[in-house]
């Protein structure tokens, strides 16, 4: 499992802190189209391991870091570079509309 689970509490140092740009899911275990999500992203985390940190942030359990980034609907995929948000997907993009994100960065 190429996956980092990231939570409030460690949202800093994963993410903010990370040396790699992060693709960070924001997602639900009840949410359908996350889990639809879930096999595209694992396939990306190994495909770029050297290049991108892919992380989930369960939404639930996570509050306070979804409600800082005005995440709103899930599934929502941010990626960060040097700590700062500079690209979002709403809904399921599909391996595509993630590997674009990813190739912009790296």
């Amino acid at each position: 499992m190429n996956i980092v689970h990231v939570g409030d509490k460690d949202f800093e140092e994963k993410v903010v802190k990370a040396k790699m740009p992060v693709l960070l899911d924001f997602f639900a275990e009840w949410c359908g189209p996350c889990k639809m999500a879930a096999p595209v992203l694992e396939e990306l985390a190994g495909e770029y391991k050297d290049k991108v940190v892919v992380g989930k942030l369960d939404v639930d359990q996570n509050q306070e870091t979804a409600s800082k980034l005005g995440v709103m609907s899930i599934p929502t995929i941010i990626m960060f570079k040097d700590g700062k948000e500079v690209d979002r997907k709403v809904g399921f993009a599909g391996k595509a509309g993630y590997e674009e994100m990813i190739k912009k960065q790296v």
